[in-house]
């Protein structure tokens, strides 16, 4: 027995269903004497519905009144979920991040969580009660409705789980676990057993959809104890931890990121301090820079590329051009023709054939490189986008990654 932290995605809520599927796996893991917390994201496409509604009525509406919006289709999803439990004779109750005590910043639309108040949620489970939580959302201190971006509800999940010291926090999504590439593009990947929290962060930070990388990076400071599961079947997830056991196996998987855009900053003075300006800018309106290259100087200028999410491509556009003269660049050019690909592990960089081999499997697939990029355990080549399901492939193949357990 113990305390068990729940949370399913979007598609496993989709319909009245899969809901009271959902139910039973709840009530389950109830009946087995453990306290349950559950915590679920808005039905199917419930939240891109939502934005288009929003759109209908004004195109550019405040961040604020978009956070109330989206945060319904949590509330609508936390109460469906409590009858479905209620109507088989079980204690539920449903919270919303306000009640559930989730205090977050005031920055709309990508709240960052600062505390939880885990006294009601106790009280509750004191009284036998399951608790269903709305993910990705909170409150903030002026009592607004929050909401935590991308991936919230994964957050939401693991900060709980922080919070609450859960034995177990189960994220159920529609796959088996995390795969060594996502397998509607590489039909031979396989799933891996278990995996490290850096590596499932450099995954979920380049492109794989299974977890969200805040979540991970929570996870990793409180090492939660964490698996990733189907909640369409019982096959056993993906425990992902500090230390895999399979530390020796040097490639751990192959991800794409379709949503990325390539700026050139062009004939900027060679001299130091532009970078310095060019990229503060960007900064100073939380616009984050991935890949970056700075051309050899010519004619005293030089040309600075880097990338930045599509997402972020108009805004840091409107930045830039407007900073001409600051900057001393003397055009802005662009592309979102682009896809990052990445392989992850815990030898990437350090092993001297690894490089090597993903760059010969992408030359031997006639697929050109036009940036790089490495940390300690990832390198990421910048391709364009009809060749980036290709790119995945051949790396997977030539690393022979459809092996690996």
């Amino acid at each position: 027995m113990g305390l068990i932290v729940q949370k399913y995605g979007g598609s496993s809520v989709a319909d009245a269903e899969r809901l009271l599927n959902v139910a039973g796996r709840v009530i389950e893991t109830y009946k087995e004497g453990n306290s349950v917390v559950v915590v679920v994201s808005a039905q199917g496409d419930t939240t891109d519905h939502l934005i288009e509604k929003a759109g209908e009525i004004n195109p550019s509406p405040s961040k604020r009144e978009m956070d109330v919006l989206l945060s319904t289709g949590e509330q609508v999803s936390i109460a469906l979920l409590a009858m479905a439990i209620e109507k088989q004779g079980y204690p539920v109750i449903s919270l919303t991040g306000y009640q559930a005590g989730i205090a977050t910043d005031s920055n709309y639309g990508a709240s960052r969580i600062k505390s939880i108040d885990t006294e009601r949620i106790f009280r509750e489970l004191d009284r036998r009660n399951i608790v269903i939580v709305a993910g990705f959302q909170g409150w903030n201190r002026f009592d607004d409705i929050t909401t935590l971006g991308r991936g919230g509800s994964d957050t939401t999940a693991v900060a709980l789980a922080a919070s609450l010291k859960a034995d177990l926090c189960e994220i159920y999504t529609d796959v088996d676990g995390v795969y060594t590439a996502d397998p509607r593009i590489v039909p031979k990947a396989s799933k891996l057993n278990e995996i490290s929290f850096d590596e499932m962060l450099e995954l979920a930070s380049l492109g794989a959809n299974v977890l969200h990388n805040r979540s991970v990076e929570l996870a990793k400071k409180y090492n939660v104890n964490m698996v990733v599961r189907s909640s369409f079947n019982n096959n056993p997830g993906t425990v992902v931890k500090e230390v895999g056991s399979v530390e020796k196996i040097l490639i751990r998987g192959v991800t794409r990121d379709s949503n990325i855009a390539r700026i050139a900053v062009m004939g900027v003075e060679d001299k130091p301090g532009v970078a310095f300006r060019l990229f503060s800018l960007l900064a100073k309106e939380n616009i984050s820079v991935d890949l970056i290259i700075q051309s050899i100087g010519r004619d005293n200028t030089k040309d600075i590329s880097f990338t930045v999410s599509r997402d972020s491509l108009d805004k840091a556009l409107l930045v830039l051009n407007s900073n001409l003269s600051l900057i001393g660049a003397k055009e802005i050019d662009f592309s979102d023709s682009y896809s990052k690909v990445s392989i992850v592990g815990a030898g990437a960089v350090n092993n001297p054939g690894i490089a090597a081999t993903m760059f010969e499997a992408l030359y031997d697939a006639d697929i050109n490189i036009h940036m790089i990029s490495t940390s300690e355990i990832k390198i990421s080549v910048l391709v364009d986008k009809k060749d980036s399901d290709r790119a995945v492939n051949v790396i997977h193949d030539r690393f022979k990654l459809d092996s690996l357990q």
